[in-house]
């Protein structure tokens, strides 16, 4: 029983992530209504960027600024990560935004956000075109 606290002290917030990652995947490949796609697809970015922020952190390490008594890099924690999530994170805005905006599209046109009704939907406007020809 010690070495599973063990392991889930250590390495615990990563197997987090994992679950919420999957629990956005299986999220986006279990719902048919379009928004809740969305907001799946937001789990699995924030999963992502926790994960991440996680393997930037560091036991004892300070702030990157140079500091009295902060002898050399060792010391200091890497800012390289946490960068490039402040970037993730606008693209997530961003993706977020597109996506909502083409829901607003997709519910104009079809009358619903769901996969059903939408696909429902398409093959009745091919059948009136196929009509219309003949």
């Amino acid at each position: 029983m010690d070495a599973v606290n063990i392991f889930l002290a250590e390495k615990g917030i990563y197997m987090l992530t994992v679950i919420l990652f999957f629990l956005g995947m299986f999220g986006m490949a279990v719902c048919g209504n379009y928004m809740k796609k969305l907001i799946c697809m937001n789990i699995m970015q924030v999963a992502v960027i926790f994960f991440f922020l996680c393997l930037g952190e560091k036991d004892g390490g300070t702030i990157p600024v140079a500091m009295e008594g902060a002898a050399g890099a060792d010391d200091y924690v890497n800012p390289l990560p946490h960068a490039l999530m402040l970037t993730a994170i606008v693209v997530s805005l961003g993706t977020s935004g597109v996506g909502l905006a083409l829901l607003m599209r997709i519910k104009e046109k079809f009358g619903s956000i769901e996969e059903e009704d939408i696909i429902e939907k398409e093959k009745g406007e091919e059948a009136d075109e196929q009509h219309d020809y003949q």
